[in-house]
């Protein structure tokens, strides 16, 4: 299957750090060589960097100018892609972007679903994934329930129950964010962590990369960090639990919804 990582901050903060963790898994220390890509919001949320590329990311010069400075941004969302479903090409690459109520959306996925997902218009599939598909199929169930679009509570709670849903036909690992906040839900493996003052030095696994945050941060920031299986050796990575849903904004958690 596939890798997530995503960050939620509440002052523009790049994801480099990450990234360069997220990468390396990407053909060198794990097998997710079909594609990769980071979608990274503007700081005000009205605009959106959305790189994507059908190679390895480990051994992508792309991937690696990024994972030494990526843009800053309130949300990132980034993948790595080993497919399951759909060929290795550009359109079936993560993140997948989409217009939904004069806002952008965009998603990733982690996991293998089932059967044909139906889809209608405005939102069809470029490629051939389950995973765009799956997307797609959200946007839809937005229309359909005429969710306000400014109530980020009312939208987790709907975006759950299309989790649930979508979990019966297989493995469904997401994340979806609007550039104001990040929608994280989990059915195998999702970890988080906040980092918050006092700031401390962080460590990967992979490749072995320190970075002292205290020295790159101010005492008010806050950056929650998402990823598929913890990213550093050194701090206190926490899972989500199965069937479970979380919301944050600002690099905080506004509400969790349990299975």
């Amino acid at each position: 299957m596939c890798e997530l990582l995503a960050l939620n901050a509440n002052t523009p903060t790049d994801m480099a750090f990450s990234f360069r963790g997220l990468s390396r898994r990407g053909g060198a220390s794990g097998e997710h060589a079909d594609g990769w890509g980071l979608a990274s919001f503007t700081p005000d949320g009205s605009g959106l960097n959305l790189i994507r590329e059908d190679a390895p990311a480990a051994f992508s010069l792309l991937a690696d100018q990024l994972a030494d400075r990526s843009p800053r941004a309130l949300v990132s969302i980034a993948h790595i892609r080993k497919a399951t479903q759909g060929q290795v090409a550009l359109e079936n690459c993560h993140p997948f972007a989409r217009s939904w109520q004069g806002q952008t959306w965009v998603f990733a996925h982690n996991g293998n679903l089932a059967g044909a997902i139906p889809h209608g218009d405005p939102y069809r599939p470029f490629g051939d994934t389950d995973s765009e598909a799956a997307f797609c199929w959200i946007l839809d169930q937005l229309d359909a329930a005429g969710v306000d679009a400014t109530d980020p509570e009312a939208l987790a709670a709907l975006l759950h129950r299309c989790a649930t849903d979508l979990a019966q036909r297989g493995t469904f690992n997401a994340l979806i964010s609007n550039g104001q906040w990040l929608f994280a839900t989990a059915t195998t493996g999702l970890h988080w962590l906040t980092r918050r003052a006092p700031f401390r030095t962080a460590t990967l696994v992979d490749p072995p990369v320190q970075v002292d945050f205290s020295r790159v941060t101010t005492a008010k920031d806050v950056v929650t960090i998402l990823s598929t299986e913890p990213l550093t050796t050194d701090e206190h990575w926490q899972a989500i639990a199965p069937g479970c849903s979380m919301l944050w904004s600002n690099g905080e958690l506004l509400c969790q919804t349990n299975p």
